[in-house]
């Protein structure tokens, strides 16, 4: 079986981390497995085995004949059977399998707006829908969207799966030792890193010397200048450091205490799986499947989007309560390794693959 996972970029996002992921896992249990990168490279190329055979694009336009050659042409070198696309690169995946019927196109729905899914504009998603053998959506919301409005009848939810990074420690996060909360999340507005720091003034109040260290991409625009801006109006910026998109995830987590994510719509975050992989204690709104990975009281703490007061008190709990923080911690690591783990996920994959190899 030779497979190519097809992804726009391989900047540190979500959708990214699960293309690199399922390449580097199925590399050593299928003869071929490949990524192609159609726009951008990024941060992710690192943690790319060297045993995934790589192609990057470089695409520039939505109708990029260059690109459309290079990738035909390499797939049929490599003899590629399966082109398993992600999020936009449904499109490119269309037009290949246009020009060669045998190809398999599984797309994967990373859709991180699956609380507002009303005002998804799926014109040419449903096109080409119809060339889909199947969909994978990672929660339950977006699997029943596809039924519901594309083209494709086989559609299954399919959790994400995060693994230990295992890039070399470089990142020295600020602050003192234990007293460290970390939200893995690119700044963008359905995260609400807002709310976020007028939870963490909150906290700051009674727990001066706890720190907020928030990793994740800038895009330099203005959500990211009224974050900076909330930060000066909360007198938060001795309190709350913001380092960019960073490599060395897993060793960031482990200079951490409690994992947050404060967003206002979520698909399957990769970044609480990992909080799980790295035995934080977590807080997490309701929304996504955020509420189904934590999937008991006793895991981690679950609180409405945009209430800082909600997310305050959470917050407050774990850092008042050590042996609490540290129960719960162990127990979402357990859920997390027996339910959101590598081989079982890649078996699910594997799974669907050859039903259409056959």
């Amino acid at each position: 079986m030779k497979v190519l996972q097809l992804i726009d970029s391989l900047e540190a996002g979500g959708a990214e981390r699960v293309a690199v992921n399922i390449a580097n896992a199925l590399s050593s249990n299928i003869e071929g497995s490949f990524l192609c990168a159609t726009r951008k490279e990024g941060l992710l190329k690192e943690s790319l085995s060297t045993k995934v055979g790589y192609l990057f694009l470089n695409k520039t336009k939505t109708l990029d004949f260059t690109a459309i050659k290079t990738l035909s042409s390499f797939i049929k070198e490599h003899e590629i059977q399966i082109i398993h696309a992600h999020s936009s690169s449904f499109f490119l995946a269309t037009l290949i399998k246009l020009l060669n019927r045998k190809i398999i196109v599984i797309w994967h729905d990373h859709f991180g707006n699956s609380e507002f899914l009303s005002n998804r504009k799926a014109g040419v998603l449903k096109w080409c829908s119809k060339y889909f053998t199947h969909i994978f959506s990672v929660n339950k919301s977006l699997e029943t969207w596809a039924k519901q409005n594309l083209k494709c009848r086989s559609v299954t939810y399919l959790p994400n799966f995060a693994t230990i990074n295992q890039v070399l420690a470089k990142t020295s996060l600020k602050g003192e030792e234990g007293k460290r909360i970390v939200c893995l999340a690119n700044l963008r507005p359905q995260k609400d890193y807002i709310t976020l720091l007028e939870a963490f003034a909150i906290v700051l109040k009674r727990h001066p010397d706890w720190t907020l260290h928030g990793i994740g991409k800038s895009f330099n625009d203005d959500y990211a200048k009224s974050i900076d801006n909330k930060i000066k109006e909360l007198d938060l910026s001795k309190s709350v450091y913001l380092y960019g998109i960073k490599p060395d995830i897993y060793n960031i987590l482990n200079q951490c205490e409690i994992g947050v994510l404060s967003s206002k719509s979520e698909g399957l975050p990769i970044a609480l799986l990992e909080y799980g992989l790295a035995k934080l204690a977590v807080v997490a709104t309701k929304v996504g499947e955020c509420e189904s990975v934590i999937a008991h009281q006793h895991n981690g703490i679950l609180v409405n989007p945009s209430m800082p007061n909600e997310l305050s008190n959470a917050l407050s709990l774990y850092i008042e309560n050590p042996e609490l923080r540290h129960d719960f911690a162990m127990r979402f690591n357990r859920q997390i390794e027996k339910n959101f783990s590598q081989k079982k996920q890649i078996e699910t994959i594997l799974s669907t693959y050859n039903s259409y190899l056959k």
